[in-house]
């Protein structure tokens, strides 16, 4: 089994906290992670924006969420919603 098809069988799947609801059928999601700076050692946080298809538009800011990686959907959404793990709070 090649490398590319090993990959399609796995999907990558990240989670994070969605920022932004404002666009239909799609979600951004700010995914973190912490990484050793080389030089001094200190754990830092670095953050990206996930693009990803929303296709009931259950998702609202501050949930939550999981996606999986998938076909390229649009320029920018290579990410599908699998999961909503905690809902965010109303107020």
């Amino acid at each position: 089994m090649s490398e590319a098809e090993a990959q399609a069988n796995n999907p990558r799947a990240v989670s994070g906290v969605v920022v932004s609801d404002r666009m239909s059928k799609s979600i951004t999601v700010k995914v973190e992670r912490r990484v050793k700076h080389p030089v001094y050692g200190k754990f830092v946080r670095k953050s990206s924006k996930i693009h990803a298809h929303d296709e009931q538009n259950d998702c609202q800011v501050g949930d939550t969420v999981t996606v999986v990686e998938c076909r390229p959907i649009s320029k920018t959404k290579t990410f599908t919603l699998q999961s909503i793990d905690v809902r965010a709070t109303g107020v």
